[in-house]
């Protein structure tokens, strides 16, 4: 095993990324290194870190994606776009096939090579697809709530999976009013969720256009979430509140997100950026900024 690793760091709306190729070299990098290294005091700090592997199924990429604290997780929209933003560089190709643990996502070329968009694929409805802990027939609003049972802060969430699990609160104030850095971690880790949630806020603007907030499990408050704006999009929909096509402000910026009639497949486009290349001793998991240009 090499001494060093080179790394990239990237961002999707500041959604932070340390992007490690290991195709041909596979460093062994435990959850506590994947702590440390995310972790802003001590390495280059990161909402989600990023393994780049031989794809198994055919792909040009298989994406290992594990968050801040060391757990490893099913999806992340922002860092498939990221990832998928490499993969056409690296091939010159017009679209980029991502694989992950729950499948194959397609990332597309846009006119702006910082823009891209991929296809997330179909979101699932089903209590046990979420999952939730126990049945509900109507996920478009399940029985959960925060504060007292006669004037809850938040209630009635919509649920959905695309890809990993999320719970959308509808608001009608403000996103920042209602303490999501407090709420957050308690809804994350509500017993309706046995594989932890996504918490988003989300106030609808009009019938194309809302406002969100996210607590992202296993990392906490996010710039921005891509999954969180898909899942916001479609539950949206599915409670009329929107149409199927929405732009989404996310503190980072904005994603368009477009819940395809045709197939029902979810399309999101937003920016990218690379921001630094880098390298890891991992004797002592020290770091340092490499000039531009020199990663191989």
């Amino acid at each position: 095993m090499a001494p060093h690793v080179q790394f990239l760091k990237m961002n999707g709306l500041g959604n932070e990324f340390i992007v490690i190729d290991a195709r041909k070299t596979k460093p062994q990098l435990g959850a506590d290194a994947v702590r440390a290294l995310a972790n802003h005091q001590t390495g280059p700090g990161c909402d989600q870190f990023i393994t780049l592997e031989n794809s198994p199924a055919g792909g040009d990429v298989f994406m290992r994606i594990h968050n801040a604290d060391g757990g490893e997780v099913e999806a992340c929209g922002n860092a498939t776009r990221c990832i998928s933003r490499l993969m056409m560089a690296e091939s010159g190709a017009d679209r980029a096939v991502i694989e992950t643990v729950v499948g194959k996502l397609i990332g597309y070329r846009c006119d702006d090579e910082t823009m891209v968009t991929v296809d997330m694929g179909v979101p699932k409805f089903g209590w046990k697809d979420i999952p939730l802990s126990e049945p509900f027939e109507d996920t478009r609003a399940i029985e959960l709530q925060i504060g007292p049972i006669d004037a809850p802060v938040l209630h009635s969430p919509s649920v959905v999976n695309v890809g990993n699990p999320h719970a959308i609160f509808w608001v009608k104030n403000d996103v920042e009013s209602y303490g999501l850095e407090v709420n957050g971690p308690l809804l994350e880790n509500h017993m309706i969720f046995p594989e932890r949630a996504n918490i988003s806020l989300a106030q609808v603007k009009n019938r194309g256009e809302m406002v969100l907030k996210v607590w992202e499990r296993g990392v906490g408050l996010t710039q921005a979430c891509g999954t969180a704006a898909c899942a916001a999009t479609v539950a949206a929909a599915r409670n009329n509140m929107t149409e199927r096509k929405v732009l989404v402000h996310l503190p980072g910026g904005d994603l368009l997100i477009d819940w395809r009639e045709a197939d029902d497949h979810i399309m999101m486009s937003g920016g990218t950026e690379l921001e630094y290349a880098g390298e890891i001793d991992l004797a002592d998991l020290s770091w340092r900024k490499l000039p531009s240009g020199s990663v191989e």
